[in-house]
């Protein structure tokens, strides 16, 4: 984001009147400086008001009603801004944009509608900045002539929803805090130094030099391992730390609005600040603007500045500019294949593997000598008569896509799946065809299929009983594989209930084929024959990258049991074992935290959460007594479970945990929310926080 134009009125120093940034062609001046004094103050906190935010900014450590001359009318400001791709929009969304904020009594603030504005070029593109969290877009800093840092630990965790302000609250008020500095450091010497991270690891290098290069501080200490933060402060000549404060703020802000950048340095908005000069001695004033240059090489800068330090202000500096972003035309999109009356459209609605129900039709299809096009269920194909969609899942959403695609397709769209009907199947002839492989060409050298279908046990929740009945075999490998193929995405329901089962894996063993075991295995049914030859397949992700045993593991009915055969199977810590966890069917708090303990107590064991979905006509999920006189505790305990790896899963468990926590007491429970934002996503804690006080009791 960058400010190019503000048109204010009813400002109380300056009244009616506009700024323009100096620009030429497609760049801006990058730093725009003006004469201090009150009128040029007020002129800074306009522009934080602008692009600061309706939602955040009457939250400001000030009465935002003093900035209006006539308290009975509104303070009118209208703004136009250069937005980046992707930060601030789309890339084919309009790079330049006007919006307008108006400010009232008792200091509210809201935006102002399109018929009111005034000043905006006629044909100029109005669109209100989604600023969303304030952490991550339209990136806006400010700094007051006077900064005060705590002096005790900072917060760092985003609790705050208004946590946007405090990055310029300093503009209004001087008793306003910014960041602790040397607690900031031990912050970013820990991410970039203990546990080299690679954006932490650009900063602290950069920081460190421009510190050693225009401040004469020794920094060489803090790349070293173990370091005293406090004590190196204590070290600084007051002219330093005076001069070192905002500079430390600065990043702590840009590095937090930065999250999934690789270099946050690079990162564009908008800093304001109010006397600068003051931050610094005469002497090293040209210093601290050159090194806030190099280290924002691509901020755009408002100042005020005294006449003198106007004088001081480096040239080199001075003559930098920044390059506007441009809009990219949106690219062309391929016409619908023209389709002829005879020719054959399928429809994936919802698979997340490639569906081999359609692979089969496709082959069917085919052999009769017509054309076959898959298409995606938001393609709107015209001229074709027969349709044939597929729906794995019943839920609201495919109930939805499916309305859709009958609207358009009407009495020529036939529709199937386990989402629809769950006794529905293809005919015989059809279903021992075998898959037209062609039709996903990102499987490239993986197969899919079944060795067998069905499953010897009914558990309510499951489809297969239903849909399969008993295990039986219904392919071989050879069918699968086709004979050029090395890698198999295996359907099976329960492949180790299966009489032949050991036939099956001594096949996959003397083939050497990697195998997905994409349905999980049946753990309580290994013995010492089914442990050796697991032990000798290649089990895999679904795309093949690593090695992984997936197995499943939804009550707390047979832990002995899945100890002992996970015993038989003799994994190793350096092992990959997934146990598909299901959730928020009929287990309570305590289930699942006994669940989770067992698991974690297994050598290379880790979970992968999935929350239970009714299939059609199914058992309804309940919840009546899933929280006891103790479910503080468990969920303590739960949180201080942690896996080898993937985490990110059970992030998961804890955010429909904790919704369902605030549902039931009416409050949050602060321990499972700090959780959630432990690792990912810190920056929008503040608003889950408040989403989730908004909740009502059940």
């Amino acid at each position: 984001m960058f400010l190019l134009n503000l048109f204010y009125k009813n400002a109380r120093i300056n009244g009616c009147g506009k700024f323009c940034v100096d620009k030429d062609h497609d760049k801006i001046r990058k730093w725009t400086r003006l004469p201090s004094g009150k009128k040029s103050q007020e002129l800074l906190r306009l522009m934080a008001v602008a692009c600061g935010g309706t939602d955040f900014v009457p939250h400001l450590p000030y009465k935002l009603e003093e900035l209006l001359r006539n308290p009975f009318e509104s303070l009118a400001i209208e703004f136009i801004l250069a937005r980046h791709a992707p930060g601030d929009r789309s890339p084919y969304h309009p790079a330049i944009t006007g919006n307008g904020v108006k400010i009232y009594l008792p200091g509210k603030a809201e935006t102002i509608k399109k018929k009111d504005y005034r000043y905006l070029p006629e044909k100029l593109k109005i669109w209100k900045p989604k600023i969303g969290d304030g952490n991550l877009n339209y990136f806006l800093l400010g700094y007051g002539h006077q900064l005060n840092h705590f002096n005790d630990k900072d917060n760092f965790d985003f609790s705050d929803t208004f946590h946007r302000i405090v990055r310029f609250h300093t503009l209004f008020n001087p008793n306003a805090h910014v960041t602790n500095p040397y607690d900031y450091l031990v912050r970013l010497h820990y991410k970039a130094v203990l546990k080299s991270r690679y954006p932490g690891q650009l900063i602290i290098q950069l920081l460190t030099h421009l510190l050693k290069k225009y401040f004469s501080i020794n920094t060489e200490p803090w790349l070293e391992r173990t370091v005293s933060f406090e004590k190196e402060w204590e070290n600084l000549l007051p002219w330093q730390k005076r001069a070192v404060v905002p500079i430390i703020d600065t990043v702590r802000h840009v590095y937090d609005a930065s999250p999934n950048i690789a270099d946050p340095l690079n990162k564009r908005g908008v800093m304001l600040l109010d006397r600068p000069d003051r931050f610094c001695t005469p002497k090293s004033f040209p210093c601290w603007i050159t090194a806030m240059d190099r280290l924002l090489p691509n901020v755009q800068f408002v100042i005020t500045l005294s006449q003198k330090a106007d004088l001081a202000f480096p040239n080199a500096v001075r003559r930098r500019r920044l390059k506007l972003p441009v809009i990219i035309n949106r690219p062309k999109q391929k016409p619908a294949p023209r389709l002829r009356s005879r020719d054959i459209l399928l429809i994936d609605i919802d698979s997340r593997l490639p569906n081999l129900a359609l692979m089969k039709l496709s082959s069917h299809f085919k052999m009769q000598g017509k054309r076959v096009i898959l298409a995606h269920r938001d393609d709107r194909i015209k001229g074709v008569e027969e349709v044939y969609a597929s729906c794995i899942f019943f839920h609201s959403k495919t109930t939805y896509h499916v309305k859709k695609l009958r609207e358009h397709y009407g009495n020529g769209l036939i529709v199937g799946g386990s989402g629809i009907d769950v006794k529905l199947r293809l005919p015989k002839k059809i279903e021992n065809l075998p898959a037209d492989y062609s039709l996903y060409p990102e499987l490239k050298d993986r197969a899919i299929g079944f060795l067998t279908r069905g499953c010897p046990f009914k558990c309510p929740f499951c489809i297969v009983p239903v849909k399969e009945g008993r295990v039986k075999q219904v392919s071989d490998l050879d069918a699968l594989l086709q004979n050029r193929l090395g890698k198999l995405i295996l359907l099976d329901d329960n492949i180790l209930s299966h009489p032949n089962c050991n036939f099956f894996l001594e096949e996959m063993v003397k083939r050497n084929i990697e195998v997905n075991f994409n349905q999980t295995l049946d753990i309580r049914l290994i013995d010492k024959e089914k442990a050796k030859l697991l032990k000798r397949i290649r089990p895999s992700n679904v795309r093949f990258t690593r090695r992984v045993y997936h197995f499943s593991l939804n009550d707390t009915g047979n832990l002995d049991l899945v100890r002992r055969k996970y015993q038989q199977l003799k994994f190793t810590h350096s092992d990959n074992v997934e146990f598909i966890c299901m959730y928020g069917y009929n287990t309570t708090l305590a289930n699942d935290l006994e669940r989770f303990r067992f698991l974690r107590s297994l050598p290379g064991a880790y979970v992968f959460v999935q929350r239970y979905q009714p299939i059609r006509e199914g058992p309804p999920p309940d919840l009546s007594n899933f929280f006891d006189d103790h479910a503080d505790d468990h969920i303590d305990e739960l949180t201080n479970i942690l896996f080898p790896q993937n985490m990110k899963s059970m992030e998961k468990y804890y955010r429909w945990l904790s919704k369902l926590y605030a549902q039931t007491f009416g409050k949050l429970h602060a321990g499972l929310v700090d959780t959630i934002f432990r690792y990912n996503n810190r920056q929008s804690k503040g608003r889950y926080i408040a989403s989730l006080a908004r909740l009502k009791p059940v």
